[in-house]
């Protein structure tokens, strides 16, 4: 696994004093959900450092706050290794099983005999929505249902098995990631509150969308050799070598560029984001929560590169797990 690669993001790494209470809250939750087992599951999960990851991407999040974020860590990277198996080659029932979830973002019940992602995914829906503003609630709803759907056009992909053009990787990749909604938790977590005029300004969409690239694309080189053994195709160094028939080495190398040159036009864009906020007349309140959510942007991009190159996840993977059975130990979701 390339773990010896560095990406230098100009950003500093925080890291949040609530994390020790942070981690056993959330092993008791995900048990209490169902949503890891006791045993060789229970213990693989804890190795990945999940509130290590929500105590770094979003370091001003406490107690409560910390523990949505560490929980929905928990369980998007659950949830998505119940895809590394036969479910993940099957684009119809991938499909009906993310539509149970994205019914439960638009107002449907769990309800009784549910399975334990369903379970877990109501009560982080609920948490999120409680005290939440209505315009945080609608954006946050269809980033969970671009995740969600994306999931079956993955499993297309790996059945075509072949990587796609750039601009189909980044369609499907931004929505598998989910890395637009740790933004939207972060910026919760913060306490922000960004006017539409704002957030849909040229300049916070453009840098949400390169923090929302930046780590995926650091993520797709760590992953590389754990994704690759179980098919995943919608990997960014695959697509740069399929599309300019390089080297490896010379795709890592070229993912390498696209992270910088992301990272710069970001902070090209931190500069202007200020003297658009006065143009719009915002006020002292509204300048400061604006100033804050770059803040959130940056450190999510720096937390989430500080906690991928320590956690287990990706340097064990292939032992713990290898690649000619099913990437978990529990199958969470009905059959």
């Amino acid at each position: 696994m390339p773990q010896d690669i560095t990406f230098d993001l100009p950003f500093p790494v925080v890291l949040s004093p609530d994390l020790e209470g942070a981690r056993r809250r959330n092993l008791e939750w995900v048990e209490r959900l169902g949503l890891v087992r006791p045993g060789p599951s229970l213990r693989w999960y804890a190795s990945w450092d999940m509130p290590g990851l929500a105590a770094h991407g979003m370091p001003y999040a406490r107690a409560a706050g910390l523990d949505l974020c560490a929980d929905a860590m928990a369980f998007f990277f659950v949830f998505d290794d119940q895809f590394d198996g036969p479910l993940g080659r099957d684009p119809a029932r991938a499909a009906d099983v993310c539509q149970k979830l994205i019914d439960i973002v638009h107002g449907a019940p769990a309800g009784p005999g549910a399975d334990p992602c369903s379970r877990a995914f109501a009560d982080l829906w609920t948490r999120s929505c409680a005290g939440a503003h209505p315009g945080w609630i609608a954006r946050t709803a269809h980033e969970w249902e671009y995740y969600l759907a994306t999931q079956a056009h993955e499993a297309i992909g790996r059945i075509r098995g072949t990587p796609g053009d750039m601009e189909t990787y980044l369609q499907v990749r931004r929505g598998i990631a989910g890395t637009a909604l740790p933004l939207s938790l972060g910026e919760r977590a913060a306490g922000l509150d960004i006017p539409p005029s704002v957030f849909h300004s040229p300049q916070l969409r453009l840098m949400r969308d390169i923090a929302v690239d930046v780590t995926m694309m650091c993520n797709d080189v760590y992953s590389l050799e754990k994704e690759e053994a179980r098919g995943d195709i919608d990997n960014l160094v695959l697509v740069i070598q399929h599309a300019e028939r390089c080297t490896r080495e010379e795709a890592v190398s070229t993912a390498r560029e696209e992270v910088s040159r992301r990272t710069g036009r970001f902070k090209e864009l931190e500069a202007h984001v200020l003297s658009m906020g006065r143009q719009l007349h915002l006020k002292t309140t509204e300048l400061n929560d604006v100033r804050a959510y770059v803040d959130v942007m940056a450190l999510w991009m720096s937390g989430y590169h500080a906690w991928q190159t320590q956690t287990r996840r990706y340097t064990a993977a292939p032992r713990v797990l290898p690649s000619s059975g099913p990437g978990y130990f529990d199958a969470i979701l009905p059959s």
